[in-house]
């Protein structure tokens, strides 16, 4: 229980770490159009509800879509999510290599990058 705990706070206290990471067009969309910014979070969280997924889940499912559609931002923001619901760094890099047969070789290399890029300093120290 102890490790968990201490486990959950140090990817809280890493969280400003993981919001400098958002990039900048889409905060400054956020902040520009609030009223589209909320639809389109409020819309996410209703295709989440709407099933049996957990966020950890729907997040790894998200990596895949977003490698396939050769996405990077999109890859590096499932990844951030996918690591603050519970996914480890082992979890992200096995969603992006199943994807192998699927994407190729050359993508499936690229969203590893991606993701190493997208977690660096995000990793629990333990």
């Amino acid at each position: 229980m102890t490790v968990i705990i201490r486990l959950n706070l140090a990817r809280l206290e890493n969280r400003a770490k993981a919001m400098r990471k958002i990039p900048e067009h889409f905060r400054n969309f956020m902040r520009d159009y609030p009223d589209l910014g909320k639809a389109y979070n409020e819309l996410g969280a209703a295709a989440l509800d709407a099933g049996p997924l957990t966020r950890r889940e729907a997040e790894l499912v998200k990596i895949g879509i977003a490698l396939g559609g050769r996405m990077e931002s999109a890859v590096k923001s499932h990844c951030r999510k996918a690591y603050y619901a519970g996914a480890t760094k082992e979890d992200i890099q096995h969603a992006i290599m199943v994807g192998v047969t699927t994407v190729g070789f050359p993508t499936m290399m690229a969203g590893l990058k991606w993701a190493e890029s997208a977690l660096e300093g995000l990793e629990d120290s333990s």
